[in-house]
């Protein structure tokens, strides 16, 4: 058993007080955890319609994705035609040059020409 004989023993009123403090203050904790848990009711709230938000956005970025993958075989056949385009427009331009150079060979000769024969009848 307890020694109490050092110490003095309370009455029926200092008990009730000591345990109306100690009920106000249950009462005050209680009400501020139940504060805390309203708190966190909200934000796991908006959490949720944050999480929707975002299932939402990734289904959208998804079909984004399967699009994408869907065009680009389309781009590559694209690409595939215009680099034939490229090619007969170099082989055609080659040709040109073929053609305009002994033209511009000839044209020079006759400039050649033309130019020693003003020079040496003075025109």
């Amino acid at each position: 058993m307890v020694d109490r004989s050092g110490r003095s023993t309370r009455t029926g009123t200092e008990r009730i007080r000591k345990l109306a403090q100690a009920a106000l203050n249950a009462d005050v904790t209680v009400e501020q955890v139940d504060t805390i848990l309203d708190g966190l009711s909200d934000t796991l709230d908006d959490l949720n319609r944050s999480t929707a938000t975002l299932d939402d956005t990734l289904e959208r970025f998804n079909e984004t994705i399967n699009q994408i993958n869907d065009l680009a075989p389309r781009l590559i056949g694209l690409v595939d035609r215009m680099e034939g385009i490229v090619g007969r427009v170099e082989r055609l331009v080659g040709m040109g040059e073929a053609v305009l150079g002994p033209l511009a060979a000839t044209e020079n000769a006759v400039r050649g020409a033309l130019s020693a024969v003003r020079r040496s009848t003075g025109l």
